[in-house]
């Protein structure tokens, strides 16, 4: 998996910011949760939306940009 299948960048979608294909929630949010200390499991509680692997391409994502 690349994190090109998972995320998108649209200008029409929060400004442009790279966001889970098929959300609104930016890569930035997800990594900023991370960085806050919440877990894996808390984050897919809260946003059932979204999966281990949206949140394994968000962490692609940053590391290559």
């Amino acid at each position: 998996m690349t994190w090109e299948e998972r995320i998108t960048i649209d200008p029409k979608v929060l400004v442009g910011k790279p966001v889970i294909r098929g959300t609104r929630l930016a890569v930035e949010f997800i990594v900023e949760l991370l960085a806050s200390d919440w877990t894996e499991q808390q984050i897919l509680d809260n946003y059932p939306g979204i999966s281990h692997e949206d949140i394994a391409a968000c962490l692609k994502y940053a590391s290559e940009v």
